[in-house]
């Protein structure tokens, strides 16, 4: 009969995803995530089938959470969803917020996209990885995108308007905003950024 595990599986993906953001996939060692999740090698290979193994477990992790959060937000009664895109918009930009009570963290490691920084160092040569990536940009673009529909219809967004190029739209601008933060710009630069995006917006020609 196999061993119960003895660890607490959310605290090792969630310590291992902190690794990850902090080093990056290719600067993290099995013994970095040791170290850092308190759970040694063996139970690792055995539970994760290693470093790569544990990758993908902390990335699904992620996804799940993110699905989680965004869509729960941008949810809701078709008058309020150009206010709930607003708001979102304004948190986005400065860490992707992952539940509607919970701040974006400060630290722009730490709030950055998790599956956009592994796709962009290792998604290339990684299929598992880019799909994992790519599932994460699909929450949030299809939640987006949803809100825009509910805007439309209760005739805040130009009904002309295709939703999904402006979801992907404001996806472009909440990734790039993870490097213009990481590059040491104010918060009030970001806010800056997402107030001029959300007013470009296409309104009604008759409201």
């Amino acid at each position: 009969m196999a061993r119960p595990r003895s660890f607490d599986r959310d605290h090792v993906l969630h310590a291992a995803e902190r690794q990850f953001r902090a080093s990056g996939y290719n600067g993290t060692s099995v013994d970095d995530i040791s170290t850092a999740t308190g759970l040694g090698r063996g139970s690792l290979y055995g539970a994760f089938d290693g470093k790569h193994g544990v990758l993908l477990e902390a990335m699904t992790d992620y996804v799940t959470r993110l699905g989680q959060g965004p869509p729960r937000m941008l949810a809701g009664p078709d008058e309020g969803a150009l206010e709930r895109l607003h708001a979102y918009l304004l948190r986005a930009v400065h860490g992707v917020p992952l539940a509607p009570d919970v701040p974006p963290a400060p630290d722009r490691t730490a709030s950055a996209c998790f599956a956009a920084k592994m796709a962009l160092e290792v998604g290339a040569s990684d299929a598992e990885v880019q799909r994992l990536a790519n599932d994460c940009f699909s929450v949030v673009a299809t939640a987006v995108a949803e809100c825009l529909r509910a805007a439309q219809r209760n005739g805040d967004i130009d009904p002309d308007a295709d939703p999904d190029d402006l979801a992907y739209l404001l996806m472009t601008l909440i990734r790039g905003s993870d490097v213009v933060g990481a590059y040491g710009h104010s918060p009030d630069r970001l806010t800056s950024i997402a107030e001029t995006a959300f007013a470009l917006l296409p309104r009604p020609r008759h409201r």
